[in-house]
């Protein structure tokens, strides 16, 4: 992890609530995997590069990365910016997504959130020729889909967080990748599980993972305040993060 400056290089509204922004960055960040994210800073032209300061920064998931050293991040089109507006960047925050091996079809799910933590993943399971089934639930029913691959089937959950061929869905993933909006996440992801668990004799380890992004105050392990409780053991969004595994994950 370490500290560098990008700017904004141009931005692209995508649908009616969501902009897109081309970040020309440093070539380190070129290789970030999908899972690890940014912490972002607005920046002034006089800013002192060697000034470390991690503290309440903006928790950014890449949704693109180009050769070129373009970085592509998705946020709401509320959100004021300009081409040439400079920032700072630390990164990676996290660890990459844990995918099985033997990846033939995989479930995404985002409850409350937009899926934009999820989307770099997309271009590297079509290479694959994985196939991505996501479905939206509450909130993010009203986030437009049609800048996505069209090779990703888009479901949009009922008001009671069900779908057709629901049973045939969960059977068929072999991973499911959730995330939430940030604020009530635990309770969020215990919904989650309790849907699943209806529908399947059992929830297997290494199957269902919850996809937190909480604002990380420091996103170095210092200030312990991203500290999650697992069965057994207690880990840190910002290290062992953003994905945990749902049968693990104290939900309570």
């Amino acid at each position: 992890m370490k500290e560098s400056q990008a700017y904004i290089e141009r931005i692209k509204r995508v649908n009616r609530d969501f902009q897109r922004l081309d970040l020309a960055v440093d070539q380190s960040l070129s290789h970030l995997l999908a899972g690890q994210a940014l912490l972002a800073r607005r920046i002034e032209k006089d800013y002192d590069a060697e000034r470390w300061e991690p503290y309440l920064r903006d928790l950014w998931f890449p949704v693109d990365i180009h050769a070129s050293n373009i970085l592509t991040i998705e946020l709401p089109a509320r959100e004021q910016f300009a081409p040439g507006q400079l920032l700072s960047l630390i990164g990676p925050v996290g660890q990459p997504f844990r995918f099985r091996q033997k990846l033939r079809n995989i479930l995404l799910i985002t409850y409350h959130s937009p899926p934009t933590p999820l989307l770099l993943m997309l271009p590297y399971l079509l290479e694959r020729q994985v196939s991505v089934t996501m479905v939206l639930m509450g909130s993010a029913r009203q986030y437009g889909t049609d800048h996505l691959p069209s090779e990703v089937e888009i479901i949009v959950a009922e008001d009671n967080l069900t779908w057709n061929d629901m049973v045939m869905t969960l059977g068929w993933a072999d991973q499911v990748f959730a995330a939430v909006g940030p604020g009530d996440e635990l309770s969020h992801f215990a919904d989650i599980m309790r849907l699943m668990r209806d529908r399947r004799n059992e929830v297997p380890v290494n199957y269902a993972f919850g996809v937190l992004q909480r604002p990380l105050p420091c996103g170095v392990g210092a200030c312990h305040a991203c500290m999650l409780n697992l069965r057994g053991s207690q880990k840190l969004q910002c290290l062992d993060g953003p994905a945990f595994d749902l049968t693990t994950l104290r939900l309570n």
